[in-house]
């Protein structure tokens, strides 16, 4: 079959979606209406001259203010960037409803170390996160995907959703940036911790400082050098 043939069926599959439909799933849904076999071949070229289609662009400006997309593992028709804060103004602040500060904490806590238990995000933020974990299970942006056997009491452990991928516009947690990316200039200098208990006005000596840094996994440590007689 034709990818001229083709290409209505699926950009009316897309188009009239709730959801994003993966290369399989519209190639099944395609298969049951047309006369002809399709393979997965056909249905990727097909998407990809729909995609090209969409992206017309003419003296700098777009053609259509929309575009078929690949997200959260499907295809999917999206308003573009730059049309975002027009459609906000049919759904108000119902639309620009964003999560808290608190979720969002807990929400990158659970992106970059799932899966992770409760006790484990607790430990980070230092707060209870009770309340917090279940509107993060209720906004379906996180999933229980199982158990730790191997700590006491067995705990849940939590990871991110197919709907946390479609809320931030990625197709899997390994596109979310790096966190040495997130802020490459910031610099951690080492904080020098002198002994507090010495007799006061009596000048410390160099065993009585120690520097500790911060490494990339978060682990503190220190970078004090090993005196003689194998002390610190």
């Amino acid at each position: 079959m034709e990818i001229s043939d083709l290409l209505p069926h699926i950009e009316t599959l897309i188009f009239a979606s709730d959801k994003p439909l993966t290369t399989m799933e519209i190639l099944e849904l395609v298969d049951t209406v047309v006369d002809e076999k399709i393979n997965p071949e056909q249905v990727e070229k097909t998407i990809e001259a729909i995609v090209e289609k969409y992206n017309g662009n003419m003296d700098g400006h777009w053609v259509y203010p929309f575009e078929v997309k690949l997200i959260g593992g499907g295809w999917q028709f999206l308003t573009r960037k730059e049309f975002h804060k027009t459609v906000a103004q049919l759904n108000g602040d119902k639309f620009l409803k964003r999560l808290s500060a608190a979720a969002l904490e807990t929400l990158a806590i659970i992106a970059y170390k799932q899966p992770i238990t409760k006790g484990e995000i607790e430990a980070i933020r230092g707060v209870n996160c009770d309340y917090t974990v279940q509107r993060l299970l209720e906004k379906e942006l996180i999933i229980i995907s199982g158990r730790n056997e191997s700590a006491p009491g067995q705990p849940l452990l939590y990871s991110t959703s197919k709907n946390f991928m479609d809320y931030f516009g990625i197709n899997s947690p390994d596109e979310l940036p790096k966190l040495k990316e997130v802020n490459p200039d910031q610099i951690i200098e080492p904080t020098v911790l002198k002994n507090t208990l010495l007799d006061e006005g009596k000048k410390p000596d160099a065993s009585s400082e120690a520097q500790l840094s911060v490494t990339e996994s978060g682990e503190l440590i220190s970078n004090k050098e090993e005196l003689p007689g194998g002390s610190e």
